[in-house]
């Protein structure tokens, strides 16, 4: 008799748990024009692109219209997909580089003030000197060309790696620090267990900027460089189809960048998602 009256009063504290129908329903609803809104938006740019080449005839060596574009991408796949390939990996192996030289060097900074002040500038003086300035001095002492556009897209990205982190370093709760020297922590224990986790969401934001500079320069570099060959990339096709007046197939090697780097920027902000949304205010959904 007893388990007969146990099992409503577990259900209806399961149902009481789960959230509400209109909560689910709103919650899909969200998603759902999350995707649906961003979609038509493309689609409906598209369509008036399309129609102002039909409508003003513009020639397609001025401006080729969206399907020209679409059989340019499908007849050189043969020739942009190894392009593509070559600088998404230039991209994120730069991008590796630059968090681990970013994150080293960070750490390496705020240990003591006297070393922030004598080696920070240096890192500045890097960032704020255009990457196009110094390519060409790269490529020129560079031992190969792959290894010239690795180092330019290490270059860009470094720094706002090094920054947010430097500054993510910085920012934790004085009290916490003066609970931990009060337990007598040692300095590599406050840094694994106070502040690297405060500077995650500080390292989130340099890693997003750091994606998307890092395939800038890359394809910088390869502008810088000119040269083809079986490892050039999607830059040199760019300059390629250009020479030659290839309109559509320059149109597609864009939209394979473009791509390429929303690819980036979505996975490393699902990244960050992942880390941050189950503690940090700025991934929790509000209440209100």
């Amino acid at each position: 008799m007893s388990d007969s009256t146990s099992l409503p009063a577990d259900l209806s504290t399961n149902a009481s748990e789960a959230p509400p129908a209109p909560a689910i329903r709103k919650r899909n609803a969200e998603r759902l024009l999350g995707v649906t809104v961003p979609v038509l938006t493309v689609v409906v740019l598209v369509a008036l692109w399309q129609l102002l080449v039909v409508g003003a005839d513009i020639p397609q060596y001025i401006l080729p219209s969206p399907i020209a574009v679409a059989k340019a991408l499908v007849s050189d796949w043969g020739i942009l997909w190894p392009a593509l390939w070559v600088t998404t990996q230039i991209t994120f192996i730069s991008l590796v580089l630059a968090l681990i030289g970013g994150v080293g060097f960070a750490i390496f900074l705020v240990q003591s003030r006297w070393i922030e002040l004598a080696f920070y500038p240096l890192a500045v003086i890097l960032q704020v000197t255009p990457i196009v300035a110094i390519a060409p001095l790269i490529l020129i002492y560079a031992p190969t060309r792959e290894s010239a556009l690795l180092i330019c897209g290490f270059l860009v990205a470094f720094f706002p790696i090094l920054s947010n982190m430097v500054q993510g370093l910085k920012s934790v709760d004085h009290n916490l620090l003066n609970l931990f020297d009060l337990y007598g922590a040692s300095r590599w224990q406050a840094l694994l267990h106070l502040k690297l986790p405060a500077a995650q969401p500080y390292f989130m934001t340099g890693l997003r900027i750091g994606g998307g500079l890092s395939l800038i320069a890359s394809v910088v570099a390869e502008f810088a460089a000119g040269s083809g060959g079986p490892n050039s990339g999607l830059a040199f096709r760019l300059l390629e189809a250009q020479y030659r007046q290839n309109m559509p197939r320059l149109f597609a090697a864009l939209l394979l960048l473009s791509a390429l780097g929303v690819a980036i920027f979505a996975f490393t902000s699902f990244i960050s998602w992942v880390s941050l949304h189950r503690w940090h205010e700025s991934s929790l959904k509000r209440e209100n």
